[in-house]
């Protein structure tokens, strides 16, 4: 376990963190663009309202760069800085590769009662376990399942990695790093304001 510099959240591996109630959310945040940033802003607010730990848990690398051979836009060094300074207790950090990819969607919902969610904060494409077989529906078969919508920029068009990665390789990096919402030169507004839904198995 280790302490990010200047700020209380801890990083682990995925073997590393053992909780007895946590606010959950999960996904590749390459980039921890717009859309990542409200999906962890969620999770902390509702940590916070439980009174319970908030974890981010994440993959190195991200997975459509093992599966697709896409290029991160950040590095993991980078990625987890952005995801920490977003206030999170834990981030739980597993390394993606040709044995993890093998995992089941089984296996990946055993590993989350470690640390024992009472909610958990995905976008509505989020998939896991081998052959992407693990859907949200299926996790919420077992735990309190929310999902984010979308978030939009200003011309309404969905917020990416994929979007973002392909502005850059055009040589549009002005509008890459607007989407990714760090930079604050452009206002980003949820496609619906209604706190998330509810999955349902």
């Amino acid at each position: 376990m280790d302490h990010h510099p200047g700020i209380h959240t801890q990083i682990h591996d995925d073997t590393g963190l053992t909780l007895s109630g946590s606010a959950l959310t999960i996904g590749a945040f390459d980039g921890v663009h717009s859309g990542h940033q409200a999906l962890i802003r969620s999770t902390v607010l509702s940590a916070q309202r439980l009174g319970v730990p908030s974890v981010v848990y994440t993959f190195d690398p991200p997975p459509k760069a093992l599966l697709c051979g896409a290029r991160p836009l950040t590095s993991i060094g980078e990625k987890v800085a952005r995801i920490s300074a977003l206030g999170p207790d834990h981030i739980v950090v597993a390394r993606f590769d040709a044995a993890y990819r093998a995992r089941t969607a089984t296996d990946f919902i055993q590993d989350l009662g470690r640390i024992a969610p009472l909610v958990i904060w995905i976008g509505s494409d989020f998939r896991f376990g081998s052959c992407k077989k693990g859907t949200p529906e299926l996790l919420a078969g077992y735990f309190d399942t929310r999902i984010l919508p979308a978030v939009c920029c200003e011309s309404g068009e969905v917020v990416s990695s994929t979007r973002i990665r392909a502005l850059r390789a055009a040589g549009r990096v002005l509008e890459a790093e607007r989407l990714e919402g760090w930079s604050e030169l452009l206002p980003f507004r949820r496609s619906s304001d209604n706190g998330g839904h509810h999955a349902t198995a």
